[in-house]
């Protein structure tokens, strides 16, 4: 297989990239995925979800650039006009996680949100995009790892290689499905979010091994590919994290926090998930329940006003009385 090029069609003379499409349609399916299950799953009102996607992901997409540009800096110092020539490719997707995560922390303390809540919910729809995103490398011929006769080689320059953008695309859409599954019963706020920090990393660990454009860092004994010391980085921390916060809410937590959350989305409703909760209001008339308990009437009684008068009944005993205005 091999890219039939990078151009998917062009509009008034300006070619329009199957990178750039590709890119964006996974940023809209990971918009989609976060906004369903942000106020559904983590109490955050659709307003505010949208705040924060907006903001997260623009940040992230800024920021995948950017740490690209500073692992190869000595290209772009000396063809500093190609830094804005994103068409070409050139992302850096680990880039992407720690601006993206930065601006998480700051908008969970602008909107007294919890950080690892956020996050949690994020890091479901991203895997999404990255599954999709990974193809415009395939239409770029870019991204991809050594020499291979394995069957499903792509052809890049005339040589057969592994299609590690397919290795990890798949890796992404399998990770998708394991989180979503996973937040529905989450047992602690950032168990989403670390276990994607493990299973992506470790993905990624092995996948870099193959790939011949890796971005390298330098240190003082040696050079090594950045996403695998990254990479080790976040297996090593988000398991430590995991193991330490599992272990907590299993001896002190017993679920308090993450049932508060699915709580507050009960009791708020159509305010935070925009849906209709006229069923579950009839169903408390059906059983009595009426409005007293939301008014925090729990020994039953109640009050009804009209225009021109009163009605009370309290403890049950059917007493009533009307005043005339």
């Amino acid at each position: 297989m091999e890219s039939p090029g990078r151009v998917a069609f062009s509009i008034f003379g300006m070619e329009v990239m199957w990178y750039g499409i590709l890119i964006a349609v996974g940023i809209i399916c990971a918009f989609f995925v976060i906004y369903y299950r942000a106020p559904r799953y983590h109490g955050i009102t659709r307003d505010r979800t949208f705040n924060l996607v907006i903001l997260i992901l623009v940040t992230a997409r800024m920021g995948t650039r950017v740490y690209y540009v500073m692992f190869e800096w000595e290209y772009y110092g000396a063809n500093p006009t190609e830094i804005f020539n994103v068409r070409a490719g050139g992302l850096a997707i680990h880039g992407g996680l720690i601006f993206g995560c930065l601006m998480a922390a700051l908008l969970a303390r602008i909107y007294k949100e919890r950080f690892l809540n956020i996050v949690d919910v994020f890091f479901i729809g991203i895997p999404l995009g990255q599954a999709i995103g990974r193809w415009g490398n395939f239409f770029n011929s870019e991204a991809h790892g050594t020499h291979t006769d394995l069957p499903w080689a792509i052809i890049v320059d005339g040589d057969t290689v592994h299609p590690t953008f397919l290795y990890e695309s798949i890796w992404c859409f399998i990770l998708f499905i394991i989180l979503w599954k996973v937040d529905n019963n989450r047992k602690f706020f950032g168990q989403t979010f670390f276990l994607y920090c493990i299973l992506y990393s470790v993905e990624r660990f092995f996948v870099e091994a193959l790939r011949t454009d890796s971005l390298m860092v330098h240190f003082p004994w040696g050079e090594y590919r950045q996403a695998q010391v990254i990479s080790l980085c976040a297996i090593v921390g988000a398991g430590l994290l995991y193991f330490f916060l599992n272990k907590w809410e299993k001896e002190h937590g017993g679920g308090r926090a993450i049932n508060a959350v699915a709580d507050d989305v009960k009791a708020k409703g159509s305010e935070v998930v925009g849906i209709n909760t006229s069923e579950d209001e009839e169903e408390q008339d059906g059983d009595g329940s009426g409005d007293g308990s939301r008014d925090g009437s729990r020994d039953g009684s109640f009050e009804e006003h009209d225009g021109d008068g009163s009605c009370e009944e309290h403890d049950g005993d059917g007493s009533c009385e009307e005043a005339e205005e």
